[in-house]
């Protein structure tokens, strides 16, 4: 859902980007910055009930994701590595976001359920691109499911802002539905490996 909207945020964007490689800043160092900037942000507004305050920082600095991968292209710098750090650090921003949403619940709000629930959406959401990765080394296609990262992000961010706003059970409805696309979106993933592990002629492993 989001894909389609990169090229024109990427329009949007490019002057700056051209900027900082102008000014000699490393896209890691933007990675990284902005990677920070998400870490704290979940985890010091989210678990005291700040919730749309954490999420405008939040979003502010998920456009780090964008900019550093312009950089790196406007300026003939990509790598391996760059994809590498970028693709890791994303995992971590998002281990923050919802980690700092479980803590609410846990602490802030006292329901267990909805912690539970939270956490289910982390495990599944970051199964999904470990599922996806693994295949690929070995080989295999596994992409496709219910969300990919950027929808994910997306509807866990929304939701947050909605409920810091007073809508009630948004982040709750959020949630549940991350956990169970999560979860379907395995399967899809692991069967998809499976039968094409399965095929004739397909390659020990």
């Amino acid at each position: 859902m989001l894909e389609r909207f990169r090229t024109g945020a990427a329009r949007l964007l490019t002057p700056i980007a051209l900027f900082l490689n102008r000014h000699r800043v490393s896209p890691d160092a933007v990675t990284a910055v902005g990677t920070l900037a998400v870490v704290l942000a979940a985890l010091i507004c989210y678990p005291v009930g700040w919730l749309w305050q954490g999420t405008l920082v939040i979003t502010f600095f998920v456009l780090a994701d964008m900019i550093d991968g312009l950089m790196a292209k406007l300026s003939g710098t990509a790598s391996a590595w760059g994809a590498f750090l970028d693709s890791s650090l994303d995992r971590l921003g998002d281990g923050a976001v919802f980690g700092g949403l479980l803590i609410y619940f846990a602490y802030e709000r006292q329901e267990p359920v909805w912690a539970g629930m939270s956490l289910a959406a982390l495990v599944f959401g970051q199964l999904t691109s470990y599922v996806r990765a693994r295949a690929e080394s070995l080989g295999f296609e596994a992409s496709g499911g219910l969300a990919a990262r950027a929808d994910r992000l997306l509807i866990v961010l929304a939701g947050a802002l909605l409920a810091g706003l007073g809508i009630p059970y948004v982040l709750e409805l959020a949630m549940t539905f991350l956990a169970a696309a999560g979860l379907v979106t395995v399967v899809q993933r692991s069967r998809a490996v499976y039968r094409q592990a399965k095929a004739p002629g397909a390659e020990a492993v």
